[in-house]
């Protein structure tokens, strides 16, 4: 299936099982999509496995989302509690949407702790309360991990709920990360349990290999390989070392799991000609979550890395956060590295990476092999250190549901490709309407459709503040700030004085003096991070945007 398939299928409202093999597009899919639902006015929930993962989509985790934290049951005294949670009622309720990325590390039975917990705060006896669920992920990556004290650790599929949901399969075939074909042959024989003397020979050539002026990352399938690794190279750099604190805004307890779940650490320690890693998208920049690179120069408020290409990156805070009702309820900011000459192959999931060394002489988890190679973008990016037999191995399990799932995903895509156009556009109408709540139940009719920045124009011109808007509109306060910043585009002397009104006097003068103290970047862009690094936490980069609205 295509990417622009899976997404006419999502469109229609129908809940979706999005997979595919490494580097076919899954989260690009998922991103398309979100920014379509946002423009909808939707309600998400945008959710994953587990913190890392969350963090890469901008979500949060679904056992926080949900309020089922790390229960492996629940009982009715349980589910109400959760219920009547404050920050559980306005996530859940309103959500009609739900997404799930790599579904492939989520328990079973708390794929079902969640359904109980939708069916009951919705008040709709429906699987997932009747709102449609995005699962994504590989089943050929990591498991769930079991704990001792937990059920038996089942793939998600096991579940009653999936089984109940009447999932819609989108099996991406594309290739978006390798394009070398001898690798594609590796990988696929790898996920299809089909390695052969050839496939072996293959991964041979690949011992010992050294690659290019930037040493490649390694990858351990142990988090002390992987600290030890660092620490000593770091140290045989002989250039002053710099520190660079992680800043924090907000509830503690969510501040903590944000530093959990963010990939660049909270005390970052650079020298220069030190290996990193970006891990954070921002693609104005000029990188992306798994970038390498070395420093060129750090200092007090500077950091330069040239990365792989060769491009020279002036590096600026970038910042994470956990917002709700377009309030931030938490947010840390720091420099979005890592030291990159080693990391686990857990925490690689997800990561495009130019060139690695990779061990798995240790590996202990079936799949564990698949993910560690298929992070790489060609054959010649990859140096192999140590292999055993579990690394090769997949789960037979899968095997065969992956069969399963990729006839129905050829007849999903059949389906869509002869149902006609204008069937298609009624369907995707139809779910716009419902997500739009134009739908009034009272009169009967449809209201008028109106382009969702025009609607923010709207309430503007009648005097609103940004907090009645949010609440209205029921947006981020990111999002109408998105709108403003595009109405302004458009009519720069377009009036919104009133919008003072929703920050203090000194508050406005102190940022808008930093504003004029850092200037124009060379594009002529007001850019937010030199602004940020002036003023330090006490100020939200919402905060910032909304007085760069007055410059």
């Amino acid at each position: 299936m295509t990417q622009k398939e899976a997404l006419d299928i999502l469109k229609t409202g129908r809940s979706v099982f999005l997979t595919g093999a490494a580097g076919s597009g899954k989260t690009f899919v998922l991103r398309e999509y979100i920014s379509y639902l946002r423009n909808l006015g939707a309600a998400l929930g945008i959710t994953a496995s587990t913190g890392i993962a969350a963090t890469h989509m901008g979500g949060v985790t679904i056992h926080s989302w949900s309020g089922i934290g790390i229960r492996d049951s629940l009982s009715k005294s349980d589910l109400s509690e959760i219920a009547e949670k404050r920050h559980v009622k306005r996530s859940v309720k309103d959500a009609s949407v739900l997404i799930i990325d790599e579904v492939s590390m989520l328990h079973h039975f708390r794929i079902d702790l969640v359904d109980q917990v939708l069916r009951k705060v919705k008040e709709i006896d429906a699987p997932f309360g009747g709102v449609q669920v995005v699962f994504c992920g590989d089943f050929f990556q990591l498991p769930p991990v079991h704990r001792a004290y937990e059920p038996e650790a089942h793939f998600a599929y096991h579940s009653e709920t999936w089984k109940s949901l009447g999932l819609k399969v989108c099996y991406l075939e594309e290739q978006h990360r390798q394009n070398d074909l001898e690798y594609l042959k590796v990988l696929n024989a790898i996920r299809e349990d089909k390695v052969s003397a050839e496939i072996i020979n293959i991964l041979n050539t690949r011992f010992g290999q050294e690659r290019g002026e930037v040493e490649a990352t390694r990858l351990y399938s142990h988090n002390k390989n992987v600290d030890t690794e660092n620490d000593l190279e770091l140290s045989k750099i002989k250039t002053p070392t710099f520190e660079y604190h992680m800043e924090e805004r907000g509830r503690h307890n969510i501040v903590e799991a944000l530093k959990k779940s963010c990939l660049a650490p909270e005390v970052l320690h650079l020298k220069q000609g030190a290996k990193v890693m970006f891990v954070k998208n921002n693609f104005e920049q000029g990188y992306v979550n798994g970038t390498l690179g070395t420093v060129v120069k750090c200092g007090y408020e500077e950091i330069q890395v040239k990365t792989l290409s060769g491009n020279v990156i002036n590096v600026e805070r970038e910042s994470w956060r956990v917002e709700e009702e377009g309030r931030t309820l938490a947010e840390i900011g720091q420099y979005p590295l890592r030291l990159a000459w080693a990391i686990t192959i857990h925490k690689s999931q997800g990561m495009s990476l130019d060139a690695a060394e990779v061990d798995l002489s240790d590996s202990f988890e079936k799949g564990m092999g698949y993910v560690a190679l298929s992070r790489v973008r060609s054959l010649a990016g990859l140096s192999l250190k140590g292999l055993n037999q579990r690394a090769l191995e997949v789960s037979p399990e899968v095997l065969e549901f992956d069969k399963n799932f990729r006839k129905l995903s050829k007849t999903n895509s059949f389906h869509i490709q002869t149902m006609g156009k204008e069937k298609m556009e009624k369907m995707h109408q139809e779910f716009a309407d419902k997500i739009r709540g134009e739908w009034s139940t009272k009169s009967g009719k449809i209201k008028p459709k109106i382009d969702t920045v025009e609607e923010t124009q709207k309430m503007l011109d009648q005097g609103k503040n940004l907090k009645e808007i949010v609440k209205e509109r029921g947006l981020k306060l990111g999002t109408i700030l998105d709108h403003i910043e595009k109405i302004k585009e458009k009519d720069p002397k377009y009036n919104i004085y009133n919008l003072q009104n929703n920050i203090t006097k000194n508050k406005f003068k102190e940022i808008y003096k930093a504003f004029q103290k850092v200037g124009l970047s060379e594009d002529g862009q007001r850019r937010l991070a030199p602004v940020k690094e002036i003023l330090g936490p006490k100020y939200s980069y919402e905060d910032l945007r909304l007085v760069r609205l007055f410059l």
